[in-house]
C-alpha cells in the first residue's frame, strides 16, 4: 500500500536537500538511463518499449528530491513494471529491470504497513519476470539464469538496501529538525516565564500591601480620618509607581541593558542550535541601550518563532545595532507585530528602524543619529561560535 509517509522537513531545509539531490544525483541518473537505453535498444522499436521505464525512473527521482513522490509513486512504477516483461520477452533487453529496480526502491519509503512483504514482492516479480526469458530462450539456460535473474535480482537488492539506508539519513535530520524547532520554542517559552517572573515580581507584592491598607484604612476611616487619608494616598503612590513599573517592563526597560541582552540573545541561539556571531564594533550612547536592547530581545523571539535560521549575525556600532538571519522562506512575514511598534518608539527618540528581506536573508536595524550615539569606537571584538 502507497501512502503519503514522506519526512517532513521545513521549507528552507527542503529547498536546500533537493538542490542538493538534484546537483549530485540526478545527472547520474540520467546517464545511467541513457547509456542502458543506447545499450539495449538495437531499432527504434526497442527505444519506444524501453524508453518509458527510463521516463519513469528519472521522473519518480525528481519527485522525490521534491518530496512528493507518494503522487507519483504508482503510476511510475507501473509503467516501469510492464516495461521489464516486455524487455524480457520482447526486445531481449537484460537492462530493462533498471526502471522497477529505481521507482521500486523509492516507493518503498512511501509503504507504511506490511513493508517487508513488499520488498519480497519486489524481489521475487524481477526475479520471475527475468526468468520468463527461458520461454523464448531455452538453449543457453546458464546465461539467462546469470543475465536475466541473478544480476537484476542482486542489483535490485543492493539499491534497495542503499536506498534504505539513506531513508535512515533522511529520518535523522527531520529528526535533528524537529529537535531544533522544539529548542527555538523552549527558548521562547523561557523568555515568557522570565516575563511573568519579572511581572509577579513587580504585581504580586504590591497587590498584597495594597489589599493590606485599603483593609485598614476601611477601619481607620470613622475613628481616625487623617491616618486613613494618609494610607489612600500611599495605596496612590504605590498603585502609580506599579503602573509605571508595569510599563517599564512591557517595554523591557526594566533592569535591561545592552550588554546583557546580547549574551541572552546568545545563550537562546545557542540552545536553539543557531550559530551566532557578536560583533562589537563601537559601544553606543547609555541612553539609547536600553532602547537597543529591546529592538534585540525582540529580534531575537521573532527570528526563533518566525524564522529557520541557521546563523545569526549581530553588530553593535556607534550608530545602532543590526542584526542579520538567514533561514527566511517567502512565507515570512516582513512586518512583524512587535518590530511595527518598536519603529514608532525609536522614530520617538530621533531613530530609525530598519527591516528588510531579501535572498533570504532578514535584516533588522537600529540606528540613532550621531548627536545620539557619537561615541567615539573604545571596544572592537567579537563572540560565538
Amino acid at each position: 500500500m502507497v501512502t503519503g509517509r514522506s519526512p517532513r522537513f521545513t521549507e528552507s531545509t527542503q529547498g536546500r536537500l533537493r538542490r542538493l539531490n538534484l546537483a549530485t544525483s540526478l545527472p547520474p541518473v540520467v546517464f545511467a538511463a541513457v547509456v542502458l537505453l543506447y545499450t539495449d535498444a538495437r531499432t527504434w522499436w526497442h527505444v519506444v518499449v524501453l524508453a518509458p521505464g527510463a521516463v519513469a525512473a528519472v521522473v519518480a527521482f525528481e519527485r522525490w528530491t521534491a518530496n512528493d513522490l507518494a503522487r507519483v509513486a504508482l503510476p511510475c512504477l507501473v509503467v516501469a513494471a510492464a516495461v521489464w516483461p516486455l524487455g524480457v520477452l520482447v526486445t531481449g533487453s537484460p537492462n530493462a529491470y533498471w526502471g522497477v529496480c529505481a521507482v521500486g526502491s523509492l516507493a518503498l519509503r512511501e509503504v507504511r504497513r506490511r513493508r517487508k512483504l513488499v520488498v519480497a514482492g519486489l524481489f521475487t516479480y524481477v526475479a520471475a519476470v527475468g526468468a520468463a526469458r527461458l520461454l523464448v530462450q531455452r538453449d543457453d539456460i546458464g546465461h539467462v539464469l546469470v543475465t536475466y535473474v541473478l544480476i537484476p535480482t542482486a542489483l535490485t537488492v543492493i539499491v534497495t538496501v542503499f536506498t534504505v539506508v539513506g531513508e535512515r539519513f533522511y529520518d535523522l535530520i527531520r529528526e535533528l529538525e524537529q529537535t531544533r524547532e522544539r529548542e527555538a520554542e523552549l527558548a521562547v517559552v523561557r523568555e515568557r516565564v522570565r516575563f511573568a517572573s519579572d511581572l509577579h515580581d513587580i504585581q504580586g507584592h504590591t497587590l498584597h500591601v495594597v489589599k493590606l491598607k485599603i483593609a485598614l484604612a476601611q477601619r481607620l476611616l470613622l475613628r481616625d480620618t487623617a491616618r486613613a487619608e494618609k494610607e489612600l494616598r500611599e495605596t496612590y503612590t504605590l498603585v502609580s509607581d506599579t503602573i509605571a513599573q508595569t510599563k517599564e517592563l512591557a517595554y523591557a526597560q526594566r533592569r535591561l541593558n545592552l550588554t546583557a541582552e546580547m549574551e541572552n540573545a546568545k545563550n537562546l541561539f545557542e540552545a536553539a542550535g543557531i550559530r551566532v556571531r557578536v560583533t562589537r564594533e563601537a559601544e553606543v550612547d547609555a541612553r539609547a541601550t536600553e532602547l537597543l536592547g529591546q529592538v534585540l530581545r525582540e529580534t531575537t523571539t521573532n527570528i526563533l518563532r518566525h524564522a529557520q535560521a541557521t546563523q545569526v549575525q549581530i553588530t553593535l556600532a556607534a550608530s545602532g545595532i543590526t542584526i542579520v538571519n538567514d533561514g527566511v522562506t517567502a512565507t515570512t512575514a516582513l512586518e512583524l507585530r512587535g518590530l511595527a511598534a518598536l519603529r514608532q518608539r525609536v522614530a520617538g527618540d530621533g531613530g530609525e528602524l530598519t527591516v528588510e528581506q531579501k535572498d533570504g536573508r532578514f535584516l533588522t536595524a537600529a540606528v540613532f543619529p550621531p548627536a545620539r550615539a557619537d561615541a567615539a569606537p573604545t571596544v572592537s571584538g567579537e563572540d560565538g561560535r
